[in-house]
């Protein structure tokens, strides 16, 4: 299980995990639990160049669909295929197996902790 005090957040609940210069990216428990069961998620496939702030991918719910923005810049090393088969992964762990995309990133912004990140949203 990741520990969650150790990764750092965006205000549009992504959270990130540094491992050198490849990032893993996913959606925060609370966006999953905003979100509602997700039923489709579609990513950039590997090899993709993303920037930080724009939408890379689609989370699609039983309430709504949601976009996936790319917290930093770099190029999708890998995408998650099994949250595409499998896309409740999202929901029952979104810190693990429901990870989302793994990215070349040469620098990171700035970013939340885990303290700010739940103040943000009053957790």
């Amino acid at each position: 299980m990741t520990d969650q005090s150790e990764l750092k957040y965006t205000a549009e609940h992504e959270w990130v995990k540094v491992d050198g210069e490849t990032v893993t990216i996913g959606i925060t428990d609370y966006a999953a639990e905003k979100l509602g069961d997700v039923v489709y998620v579609d990513l950039p496939s590997a090899g993709t160049a993303i920037t930080a702030g724009t939408v890379v991918g689609e989370i699609e719910s039983t309430k709504s669909v949601g976009e996936l923005f790319a917290p930093v810049d770099g190029e999708v090393v890998e995408s998650n295929q099994a949250v595409v088969d499998t896309p409740e992964l999202v929901n029952s762990d979104p810190f693990g197996d429901g990870w989302l995309l793994k990215v070349s990133a040469a620098s990171l912004p700035t970013l939340l902790s885990h303290d700010e990140y739940r103040a943000l949203t009053g957790e």
